[in-house]
């Protein structure tokens, strides 16, 4: 029995313009693809004439389909995948199938392309050469173990944050690491409106109180005992 393959090929975090040739030719020549949104999905292929067949793999139905997916790979198919946004298993779904692909010695091959945690660290100004990513801390149980952990972290760390949960976020940093801790919250990453908010969590704190957050956020903080980035720059 021969076996196929699982791709994961990253998508555009805003710009479309940011996709790669070798993504395009993947998604085109494929015989299917699983996305995590196919509503969303459907959009990016109206964009680039793709007509390749659609099916949903997302976080409320992987654990029943996995097994199937991995069943036809073995069957010799590939599957390839994407998620709404970015690298698939970046704070999305894939992690359980390119597990299950490996258990079973089915290739698996990621596409390089965008992400938005690259980006926002690079331009933070912070110490990039080290870092943590967190991305969503839990909502509730085991948040204020995660910061307390965080805390004494000394390399860069970054996090991705709800704009409805942002100003918490920030008092929370305030009051754990200190309203001193130097950060830098980032907006709508390639998107027409992005922005970067640059200061200590206090100064951002009140900032993102006086003015509502919106779009896709990704806050990042300098590690303890860390220098300045390039500066305070809180404007719209």
């Amino acid at each position: 029995m021969s076996k196929g393959g699982l791709v994961l090929v990253p998508t555009p975090i805003g710009n479309l313009g940011d996709i790669t040739l070798r993504a395009l030719e993947v998604l085109k020549s494929a015989t299917a693809v699983y996305a995590e949104d196919t509503r969303v999905t459907r959009k990016l292929f109206a964009h680039f004439g793709i007509t390749t067949p659609l099916s949903a793999f997302h976080q409320h139905n992987e654990h029943q389909i996995t097994s199937r997916l991995v069943e036809k790979m073995l069957a010799g198919d590939t599957i390839v995948l994407v998620s709404d946004a970015g690298t698939p298993g970046i704070s999305d779904p894939a992690y359980l199938l390119v597990r299950e692909s490996i258990r079973n010695d089915i290739k698996v091959e990621c596409l390089p392309g965008p992400v938005a945690l690259i980006p926002a660290l690079v331009a933070s100004g912070f110490p990039c050469d080290r870092f943590v990513f967190e991305g969503f801390l839990p909502h509730k149980k085991g948040r204020q173990k995660r910061l307390l952990a965080l805390a004494s972290e000394e390399r860069t760390i970054v996090l991705y944050e709800s704009p409805y949960r942002l100003r918490k976020l920030l008092e929370e940093v305030s009051n754990i690491f200190g309203p001193d801790r130097e950060a830098c919250v980032c907006r709508e990453l390639s998107k027409l409106h992005e922005t970067y908010h640059r200061g200590t969590v206090a100064l951002l704190t009140e900032h993102f109180t006086k003015n509502e957050p919106k779009g896709e956020i990704v806050v990042v903080l300098a590690g303890k005992g860390a220098g300045k980035s390039t500066g305070e720059d809180l404007e719209e």
